[in-house]
């Protein structure tokens, strides 16, 4: 029988750092179809400052107006503190709340204007708030692999944080490489420790990578049993508050050639997959 795999798509990344607004219908008829591709998950907008990031203005609205019908995705919705946190456990369709934690205290700084100790905190009241709404809390560990700051980085300190984590009480983490300095060995290094020793964790990788290098890298996570991988159909994407320059998200497509390397089932609907990709083309610039 083929292991089971779990995508993330995220159409939010993509659009995040388009400067050109993307009218909310067309947001609506993209996510519509991304309903029906068979993903887990959807990274599907955010409650954060519209001044920040603009384009996530018209998030509440897009969440009204599309079909959800028929759909057995869960929804996830990014937050950058305790406002946007408690905005978004408003809407029952919601599951998950992603939040934006690192142990970079200059990527916090640009992103939430956080520090680490306060960003921790945050982590906690919102498993209170999170629990009392029935939502899920996924925290996402930002520049888990390295950072263009030149703040303290090691494998060592990331694995502090992940216990920090999960002894604060975060069943869902995703390391997200933010910028692509991450490379295969390191890796493979965090999985292969992870893994094993966290069993009612659930772990995933958010990688932003080129087209060279991405395939060691899924390769080394998969093989140490990561079985959720984040992605972007079109691998548009990066944080705008990351730097100036942006490093595109990991194509969804070279996941699913990956995955049926594998042998892995993915749950997706190729049909559904090319026209979702379709209308990518023709709303994402």
């Amino acid at each position: 029988m083929a292991e089971a795999v779990k995508i993330t798509e995220c159409p939010r990344d993509a659009m995040q750092g388009i400067k050109t607004f993307i009218p909310t219908e067309d947001k609506v008829k993209y996510i519509n179809a991304l309903l029906k591709v068979g993903f887990d998950t959807l990274d599907f907008g955010s409650f954060v400052s519209p001044k920040a990031v603009p384009q996530m203005q018209d998030t509440a609205e897009v969440l009204e107006k599309i079909d959800l019908t028929h759909a057995s995705t869960k929804l996830l919705a990014i937050v950058g503190n305790m406002r946007g946190a408690s905005e978004a456990c408003v809407y029952p369709p919601i599951h998950y709340l992603g939040f934006p934690f690192s142990f970079s205290p200059t990527f916090l700084k640009r992103n939430i204007n956080s520090s680490v100790d306060q960003s921790f905190d945050m982590v906690k009241e919102m498993l209170s708030l999170c629990n009392q709404h029935e939502k899920q809390l996924l925290v996402y560990i930002s520049m888990a692999f390295g950072n263009p700051y030149g703040d303290a980085w090691n494998t060592e300190l990331l694995l502090h944080w992940i216990d920090q984590l999960h002894w604060a009480g975060v069943r869902h983490i995703t390391l997200a490489d933010t910028t692509g300095m991450g490379k295969a060995a390191s890796i493979d290094k965090v999985f292969q420790t992870i893994i094993p020793n966290y069993a009612e964790v659930k772990f995933g990788l958010h990688l932003h990578t080129t087209s060279q290098d991405w395939y060691d890298k899924i390769d080394a996570a998969y093989q140490r049993g990561c079985r959720r991988y984040d992605g972007v159909l079109n691998g548009l994407g990066g944080c705008p508050m990351a730097g100036p320059e942006l490093v595109g998200n990991i194509k969804t497509s070279d996941l699913l050639s990956y995955f049926e390397e594998q042998n892995a089932h993915s749950g997706i609907d190729k049909a559904a997959f090319l026209e979702a990709e379709q209308i990518a083309q023709q709303i994402l610039p």
